[in-house]
């Protein structure tokens, strides 16, 4: 066994130029309330060029590009915007865009999002409670009749669902994930695991085992640093090993959610971690989790593994 030295596809980033006024919280006078505390590091304008300067070392072949939260009225307009950069760039190489699936006429969004040849999903932030105890007294939009009706139309038109929302709606997920079998749900940042308590830990875990009996649901191992910590491999070992144990190597994909990451760590720090972690871990495996997996999930070329 050893370190991963092969390409691989981030399967989760940002482009963004918050100078242009189009994503709300990155204006420079905004101030949401962030789970990464401080970010007016981040508002600056962030492209392929950048990405790439900041994974020196590693060999990036391909990306996939996340919705930004771009003015919610022009969902096409920001992938219009993101197939300029990769007209330009090269990257990305697929992008997960943006529908308010609760609208009723959110249908002729999704048409139009199928259509343009870098979309691969939708994501919607479905809302959380604010911690597990209020969860069930607080049920995310996963549960929303309207919303579902929104749902079940991305895989008529060929689209898979990027899931971000706090472990302990899982449940929910896990059974969006029955009755929809027929639609890939890739559950972004690892499902928040930000407490790392014992039981914190436990629970999380346990959310993930039950959503992940759904064969139609993936997850990418991104977003796990911690507010205020130094991102290590100390601090996330555990948190890796034990989502891939869970997901198993098929179903699991590194990603870097930069710019938002380097809140936490660098991205040799990050993807450093990953490649430690994984360093005992059989080729195959290395290969599926750092790249064959989004290339398979994100139905880009075959080629980019052989790069």
């Amino acid at each position: 066994m050893s370190a991963y030295t092969g390409p691989i596809v981030d399967a989760h980033h940002h482009f963004w130029e918050p100078e242009l006024g189009r994503q709300p919280w990155l204006l420079r006078e905004a101030r949401i309330a962030f789970r990464y505390g401080n970010y007016d590091s981040i508002k600056r304008s962030f492209l392929p060029p950048d990405l790439l300067a900041a994974a020196q070392g590693f060999d990036i072949v391909g990306t996939v590009t996340m919705e930004t939260e771009w003015d919610l009225d022009d969902p096409i307009g920001e992938m219009a915007y993101t197939q300029s950069i990769a007209d330009e760039y090269g990257l990305p190489t697929a992008a997960v865009a943006h529908a308010i699936l609760r609208d009723p006429d959110v249908e002729s969004v999704i048409a139009q999002l199928a259509e343009r040849p870098l979309v691969r999903a939708v994501r919607n932030k479905p809302g959380q409670a604010a911690s597990p105890a209020k969860a069930s007294a607080h049920p995310s939009l996963l549960t929303d009749a309207q919303w579902q009706k929104g749902f079940a139309l991305l895989s008529r038109y060929g689209l898979d669902f990027e899931l971000q929302v706090a472990w302990w709606h899982l449940s929910e997920a896990a059974a969006l994930a029955a009755r929809y079998p027929d639609t890939q749900i890739t559950i972004n940042h690892t499902g928040l695991p930000s407490d790392r308590s014992r039981e914190g830990i436990e629970g999380w875990a346990k959310a993930l085992a039950l959503v992940a009996k759904h064969e139609n649901v993936a997850i990418k191992i991104s977003g796990i640093g911690l507010a205020g910590v130094p991102w290590t491999v100390e601090n996330n070992r555990e948190i890796v090993l034990r989502t891939a144990d869970i997901f198993g190597p098929e179903r699991i994909m590194f990603a870097s959610n930069f710019p938002v990451d380097e809140l936490t760590g660098s991205y040799q720090e990050i993807y450093g971690g990953f490649v430690e972690i994984t360093r005992d871990w059989s080729a195959a495996e290395q290969t599926a989790a750092f790249i064959g997996n989004a290339v398979r999930y994100y139905r880009l070329p075959p080629s980019l593994l052989k790069s």
